[in-house]
């Protein structure tokens, strides 16, 4: 692999090019007209445009990232996280014209990223599933009383919390339904979707894979359970909610489902936790980098990065699953351009100045420098913070110097946000769920937007 183009943008474009670099490999940066003067741009060592401001048009267009990575002389491509990471189709036409593509093969793909086929495959790989449809797309009123209200609607090909509808009962099952495939259609270009149990009081665990088509390892599990509207906010590694018997069968269950479908690359498999059971459902698994993937690394040493793009240049994996030992907890926010004040509205806009913490264990992976402005066609993530310490307690304090450190001038962010949560009880005792962020949301209005004075 000489010469990589990263047909993505923002942070995770800067991740990339950094891990490429130290490679020897040759950065392409994709770029739309509203992102010529990102930071990713500035450091990649060429720039190719593949189109207008809108997505649609730009990072989602296949054929013009195809033509740019063409024009380019690239051999090879990473498609990072969202846009057509998880595309199949261009992941096909990427390896057609004998470009490497840095992921899963296509077929892989298609199969797991479909959340209604990945269940099929889980279950024949005994991994177990909530209850909900099998073996087809099926809605009725019938199957839904058959797994037993409420049920969550869930598009196929989803992802990013599109496409998902709650449904309390029967009445208001074909409403959601209408609702779920029109956001899915929007959001994916296929309105297909599934039913599925819904659990009220659950964790959001994943655990990440890594795998070269003949033998997949895990790199321990993360919680993801702090989320609005189902996108994460908070991350960390590894859940303080399991013990140890049940972390080995949770990540025991993700490798051999990797294994089964010959994974290559970076994965994520993704499960609920029944708070009432203690058991483990799987729910979708992620053929693609996480946005989350920073507090992996923390815990393990692994650099995922590097590894995606070693394995793809046809590389096996460099590790046993022995040489893989977990040390310490990590946490992630996620900072993003909104208001919370203002209901979590968009903030796009001039970025004076940002000041960034540091210290031991201390990590934020960005887009910004001073004098950029954050373009409104985009999600509003700006970046990440990512602390690391001997244990979790540690690390929520280290996160709370980190956040009291970290300021962005000009634009509303999230910041002020997680100061509270850093300082929550529940958080500190760690006595969350899916649904605990919502809530305390609806119960406790934020009241100061902060811009930062870096």
């Amino acid at each position: 692999m000489r010469r990589l183009l990263i047909a993505n943008r923002g942070e995770i474009a800067v991740r990339i090019i950094r891990a490429a670099r130290e490679l020897g490999i040759t950065t392409i940066q994709a770029v739309s007209a509203a992102d010529r003067d990102m930071l990713a741009a500035r450091l990649a060592d060429e720039v190719v445009g593949v189109g207008p401001a809108h997505a649609a048009k730009s990072y989602l267009n296949q054929a013009a990232m195809l033509r740019a990575a063409l024009t380019a002389k690239a051999d090879a491509v990473h498609p990072g996280y969202g846009f057509l990471s998880e595309n199949a189709d261009f992941a096909e036409a990427v390896e057609r014209a004998g470009i490497v593509f840095v992921g899963p093969r296509a077929e892989t793909i298609r199969l797991m990223g479909n959340k209604a086929r990945a269940r099929e495959v889980a279950s024949r790989a005994g991994v177990p599933i909530l209850p909900g449809a099998h073996g087809g797309y099926e809605t009725t009123a019938s199957l839904a009383h058959e797994i037993g209200f409420p049920v969550m609607i869930k598009a196929a090909a989803g992802g990013g919390g599109r496409g998902i509808r709650v449904a309390a009962d029967a009445d208001a099952l074909e409403r959601l339904l209408a609702e779920a495939r029109n956001e899915a259609r929007a959001a994916f270009g296929d309105d297909t979707v599934y039913l599925e149990r819904f659990l009220p009081r659950a964790r959001h665990i994943e655990v990440q894979v890594l795998g070269d088509g003949d033998h997949a390892v895990h790199l321990f599990e993360r919680e993801c359970s702090l989320q609005r509207r189902r996108q994460k906010l908070w991350e960390e590694a590894p859940a303080a909610c399991l013990t140890a018997e049940s972390r080995a069968n949770l990540c025991a269950s993700a490798v051999r489902l990797a294994e089964m479908v010959g994974y290559c690359g970076a994965g994520t498999l993704e499960y609920l936790l029944d708070e009432a059971t203690g058991e483990f459902f799987f729910i979708e698994m992620n053929t693609r980098i996480q946005v989350e993937h920073p507090v992996t690394e923390m815990i393990t040493g692994i650099d995922l990065m590097r590894a995606m793009l070693c394995i793809a240049d046809g590389g096996k994996l460099p590790f046993t699953q022995q040489d893989i030992t977990l040390r310490g907890h990590s946490i992630q926010c996620r900072i993003n351009a909104e208001d919370p004040v203002r209901g979590f509205q968009p903030a796009p806009g001039l970025v004076h100045g940002f000041a960034v913490p540091g210290g031991p264990g201390v990590r934020f992976d960005t887009m910004l420098y001073p004098g950029y402005t954050v373009p409104p066609f985009y999600d509003s993530l700006l970046g990440k913070l990512i602390v690391w310490d001997d244990t979790r307690d540690q690390a929520l304090a280290r996160l709370r110097g980190a956040l009291g450190e970290l300021a962005i001038d000009g634009i509303p962010t999230t910041i002020p946000l997680h100061r509270e949560l850093a300082e929550h009880p529940d958080i500190a005792q760690h006595n969350v769920h899916t649904g605990w962020l919502e809530a305390w949301l609806a119960q406790t209005p934020l009241t100061h937007t902060e811009t930062g004075r870096a």
